[in-house]
Formats: C-alpha cells, structure tokens, sequence
C-alpha cells in the first residue's frame, strides 16, 4: 500500500513506468504491471509484468478510476498497465473545448 496524495510519485518495481497522482488522498493499492509500485527511486526494478497486465502506459496520459476519486498522470512510459487493486486504471478522454466560431 501507498499513500496517495496529489503531487506524490510512484515507479513501477517490474518496469519502467512512473506515475505522478494528480487527484486522491489516503492508501490506496497501487499497482503496475500486477506489481505493488513503490516511491519513485526507492527501489531497483527486477522481473516483468505480469500477462494479465501488460498492456503498457503511455507517456503524458492521465489514467482514473470510474469513480474518479485517483487520477494519475504518466510521466514514464512502460509495458505494465496500471490499477487500483483489482481495477484497472483507464486513460482518461479529454472533453473537447467549445467551439469558438
């Protein structure tokens, strides 16, 4: 478990993802790759994703829960996919801006 706080960065132990929280608070599961992430330069990365979750993170995308109480920005890309326990985390869509005609 980490501590969620906006600001807070996170890397991933079995890949290369990093992830910086933009919106949560309080412990939370947060995972990468199927594995538990640690504070960013806390840890030596070993082993790989794991199947399941390997379908990567891309770099400078916001990923959420549906409840949209965690939202995480990627500012490391990598193979594993994030989640929140056993939910995955999504990309979330940007809105599109009005138009200004």
């Amino acid at each position: 478990m980490v501590e969620l706080r906006p600001g807070a960065r996170f890397q991933s132990t079995v890949c290369t993802t990093e992830v910086i929280v933009v919106k949560g608070t309080g412990p939370a599961e947060l995972t990468c790759g199927g594995a538990p992430m640690v504070a960013a330069g806390s840890a030596e990365r070993s082993g790989e994703p794991s199947a399941g979750a390997s379908e990567g993170t891309l770099l400078g995308k916001r990923y959420g829960d549906p409840d949209e109480t965690v939202e995480v920005l990627c500012t490391k890309a990598g193979p594993g996919s994030l989640a929140l326990g056993d939910m995955p985390l999504a990309v979330k869509v940007t809105k599109p801006l009005p138009a200004s005609d």
